[in-house]
């Protein structure tokens, strides 16, 4: 028996004095209602209602048992608002996950604006470049700059992230300026060798040919602020995002080369397990972000490339 729906129908009849008012109120058959109200009165061994066949009215026990009854919905209705309004104002912990680079240089001031909307909320960030499996790691948030693999995560796209081949103005006063994606072959690269690609570089041309570049590199590492770093001390030409380069493009200590060629752009991600009801904070976090880096973001505005 189901026991809640046979508690709503019952208070519905005694509300309304009728099984026909009853079922078109709780959008159910009259003869839905009627077998609702008789399992309750035979698991109870009492009439509850006397029945007519255009009214229906509570017994004695009928009334005493719908009073207690009205009592248990309303405590029922009680409990569903207050676990509603828990859903709407985000509280407790929220655990993310984000590359080292991008939480230092972007995530960072973000998450700051974001404890300021939600005051009542814990925050715990983890940087780390490593990649670390989102559910053994207990993050309700994981952050990536990747072409992800497939797997029953959720993965919500935050923004495209655009890179930049550049170097610094003096090592392209003693190297010279690269001026196709062949030319990279003579240089000093350096580069992040922990993509799906390797440490190949792929250069589209403007009319859509493809240029792969095998770099003969002289510092490989899986940080790209190290490679922005030497990249600044004219050790060589670096392909980076430009939320790591954007600063020093604006500054003028580095300068983007061979313009006419693009880069694919990499791609935030922000990943949760699947869940049918998403935790607000978890919303909430990832419509911020989407927000806030949506567009072009702020960290490509006015660069010198």
């Amino acid at each position: 028996m189901d026991k809640l729906n046979s508690l709503r129908a019952f208070v519905k009849v005694v509300e309304l004095g009728s099984f026909s008012e009853a079922g078109r109120q709780l959008r159910l058959s009259r003869s839905a209602i009627s077998k609702y109200v008789g399992e309750l009165e035979q698991d109870l061994g009492v009439q509850l209602l006397n029945r007519t066949t255009r009214h229906a009215s509570a017994t004695e026990n009928g009334q005493a048992y719908f009073e207690r009854a009205l009592s248990i919905l309303a405590d029922l209705n009680a409990a569903d608002q207050a676990v509603a309004q828990a859903q709407s104002t985000p509280r407790g912990l929220l655990r993310v996950n984000a590359p080292m680079s991008f939480g230092t240089l972007q995530l960072g001031p973000a998450i700051a604006d974001f404890m300021a909307q939600c005051p009542e909320l814990q925050i715990q960030l983890v940087l780390s470049d490593d990649q670390v499996d989102p559910m053994q790691g207990g993050f309700d948030v994981t952050l990536r700059i990747a072409d992800l693999e497939s797997s029953s995560l959720i993965a919500r796209k935050i923004v495209a992230i655009d890179r930049v081949v550049c170097a610094s103005p003096d090592y392209l006063r003693q190297h010279g300026t690269p001026k196709l994606p062949e030319d990279l072959r003579s240089h000093a690269l350096l580069t992040y060798g922990f993509l799906l690609t390797g440490n190949q570089w792929k250069l589209t041309g403007k009319n859509g040919d493809d240029h792969w570049i095998q770099p003969s590199w002289t510092l490989c590492v899986n940080n790209a602020e190290v490679l922005r770093d030497a990249a600044i001390k004219s050790r060589g030409v670096a392909l980076l995002p430009t939320f790591i380069a954007g600063d020093a493009l604006r500054a003028g200590s580095l300068r983007g080369v061979l313009s006419a060629y693009k880069a694919p752009p990499l791609t935030l991600y922000a990943i949760y397990p699947p869940t049918r009801h998403l935790a607000v904070k978890v919303r909430l976090f990832i419509d911020f972000l989407v927000a806030r880096f949506s567009g072009v973001p702020e960290w490509d505005k006015q660069l010198k490339t």
